[in-house]
């Protein structure tokens, strides 16, 4: 009988706990996007525009060397806002942590292809994470009011993360159509936003930092061996 009570006592700690866990996880994405939502606007409501940059978050690319859907999207609003004149600089922010995969110069290619010119795209080549992007963005790039464009439930999450880092930010979403998988990003979302809300309390550095590179500067400096021209 006695085993019988602390089993049935630990089975109920159990469940108590992740109750609380459930209602944990509730409470961090409500207050994220309920804190966020106004942040986010359409790129026709920008009507201020002296943003330092257009920060355009890095994701997928494909084996042969082009972006994904979900990042062309993002190049593709990061250009028209470039072109209706919301900022004069755009960094990409991505992964270029090996050799074998990089985000960063197929971002940089896609916008000089589209009628960026160079000198005005920085390369942020150790974007490995959302917190890490807008962190370098501040610390690397000197920026102090952006625009950040990825797809709208990425936003909640980036602005967040802006906020907490004093950076000055409206999103722009990216949603030109809908994705293949979207269901289980969403899911991870979830688990992402909880993650980014205890790392925004700790607030540790990126993985790399270095030497600024103010974005009121030329974006040349910022290239590799392997940019476009």
């Amino acid at each position: 009988m006695k085993i019988k009570k602390i089993i049935l006592r630990c089975f109920c700690i159990c469940i108590l706990l992740g109750i609380l866990a459930a209602i944990s996880v509730f409470a961090i994405n409500h207050s994220i996007i309920k804190t966020t939502s106004e942040q986010i606007v359409s790129s026709e409501a920008i009507s201020d525009n002296h943003y330092d940059c257009i920060l355009v978050l890095g994701c997928g690319v494909r084996p042969d060397g082009t972006p994904s859907d979900m990042l062309s999207d993002r190049l593709k609003r990061a250009v028209a806002l470039y072109k209706a004149g919301v900022s004069k600089k755009i960094i990409m922010s991505g992964d270029h942590g090996r050799e074998s995969y990089d985000e960063v110069n197929v971002m940089l290619d896609y916008a000089v292809r589209n009628g960026v010119p160079s000198d005005a795209v920085f390369t942020d080549h150790a974007g490995f994470s959302t917190y890490e992007s807008i962190y370098r963005a501040r610390d690397i790039f000197c920026v102090r009011k952006m625009v950040v464009v990825t797809q709208r439930y990425h936003l909640f999450r980036s602005l967040y993360i802006c906020n907490r880092l004093g950076v000055d930010a409206v999103g722009v979403d990216s949603d030109y159509h809908r994705y293949v998988g979207q269901k289980m990003r969403d899911i991870r979302e979830i688990a992402a936003r909880c993650k980014d809300f205890f790392t925004c309390i700790l607030k540790p550095e990126p993985t790399y930092l270095g030497e600024q590179i103010p974005v009121s500067g030329s974006a040349v400096v910022s290239h590799d061996e392997n940019a476009s021209s």
